[in-house]
């Protein structure tokens, strides 16, 4: 991996080095755009409530600054007089922060949506080094930043300018009129200014947001040995895979071999294929196989038979009927029903006989009942 440390990062970054980052806190962000949309939300509820909160702060201003005698001699008239500013001034207020928070949302969410990562609430022990501090303060991306800030100052000093000449004489007049007209036309023109300046903001916005997202992939680049390193570490490296693999075989087979010693019957070919087959009446509608296998394994389940002393049938046609169509630990198909019959008749038989209770069975037919189609 060291000669692949200086690779070059020219592919995209794959879906699982995104969320990766996600969790540590990187994800695509645009302060302009954050800082936009709360400003231009602020002018917005300004305009929409505004009114609403010149009337408030005049009906407080005339409250306040009337006294009459029962004033004069009530002990708690200014909390009375607090009380009725409070009551005046949360319905627009809560209306302006609504709209405030809410945009501060949508603002700082549109770009790569929300996140909330406890990695990047953690402490850091990099963003106290001075190097890197001086690094990322003298950078690109601090050359970038500089440049917009620039870039704000003339935008919003010019927009500012072409307002302030739009509406000079409409400001001018507010000095001849009378309230309260005069604080709701004041209120109305601050509002349209104030909206006008914080929509040239997303000028900057609109040109930074799309740099932020193209920086961010950017910056989470791989080279073509981070992919395959990141693809074998998430599907496992082949090795691992062939020795699990190996090891639930054995483990398999380990099970498999420790079923024979419980079996009625074991059906071969009688040396490539061997079926050990159990029937309980009471517990399964057909008979199931509880073990199988070809060559060696074949062997080893003769073997294990023939130290319990499970009968063993030689029936080639149905030993590789059975192996072929059955899976294990599962029922035989019906197809199979009067062949495997006729075998396990046979093995109760001879079971009996050898106890003394029965007569001996005859040999059992050559040519068993197997449809053409399960033949192998």
């Amino acid at each position: 991996m060291a000669e692949d440390s200086g690779a070059e990062k020219t592919e995209q970054p794959t879906p699982k080095k995104l969320q990766d980052a996600a969790e540590k806190g990187q994800i695509a962000r645009s302060k302009d755009l954050g800082t936009a949309f709360v400003l231009i939300g602020s002018a917005a509820a300004l305009l929409v409530f505004g009114k609403m909160l010149a009337m408030a702060v005049l009906t407080i201003g005339q409250r306040m600054l009337r006294l009459d005698e029962k004033d004069i001699f009530e002990t708690n008239s200014m909390f009375t007089a607090w009380g009725d500013a409070g009551g005046e001034l949360i319905m627009p207020l809560i209306g302006i922060f609504s709209l405030i928070l809410i945009a501060a949302f949508l603002g700082n969410t549109l770009l790569g949506g929300f996140n909330l990562s406890w990695q990047a609430a953690g402490p850091k022990a990099s963003k106290m080094d001075p190097l890197k501090g001086l690094k990322r303060m003298f950078g690109l991306q601090a050359l970038v930043e500089l440049g917009k800030s620039f870039l704000k100052v003339a935008v919003v000093v010019g927009v500012a300018f072409f307002l302030l000449k739009l509406f000079f004489m409409d400001i001018m007049a507010l000095s001849l009129m009378s309230e309260p007209n005069n604080i709701e036309s004041a209120l109305y023109f601050l509002g349209w200014l104030f909206l006008g300046l914080c929509a040239s903001t997303s000028l900057i916005a609109i040109v930074d947001a799309p740099y932020q997202k193209w920086n961010h992939v950017r910056q989470l680049k791989m080279s073509l040995q981070e992919i395959k390193d990141e693809h074998k570490n998430s599907e496992g490296s082949p090795e691992i895979k062939a020795r699990i693999r190996r090891t639930q075989m054995q483990m398999s087979m380990k099970r498999m071999m420790q079923q024979v010693p419980t079996a009625d019957v074991i059906v071969t070919n009688p040396t490539h294929y061997a079926v050990a087959l159990k029937y309980d009446q009471g517990k399964f509608r057909a008979p199931v196989v509880v073990a199988k296998g070809v060559d060696d394994i074949a062997m080893h389940i003769r073997k294990i038979a023939n130290g319990h002393k499970i009968p063993v049938i030689e029936s080639p046609a149905l030993a590789r009927s059975i192996y072929y169509t059955t899976k294990l630990d599962h029922p035989i198909p019906e197809q199979l029903f009067a062949a495997v019959a006729q075998v396990l008749a046979y093995v109760f038989q001879l079971r009996l006989y050898r106890k003394g209770k029965g007569s001996r069975p005859k040999n059992l037919a050559k040519e068993l009942p197997i449809p053409d189609e399960f033949k192998h």
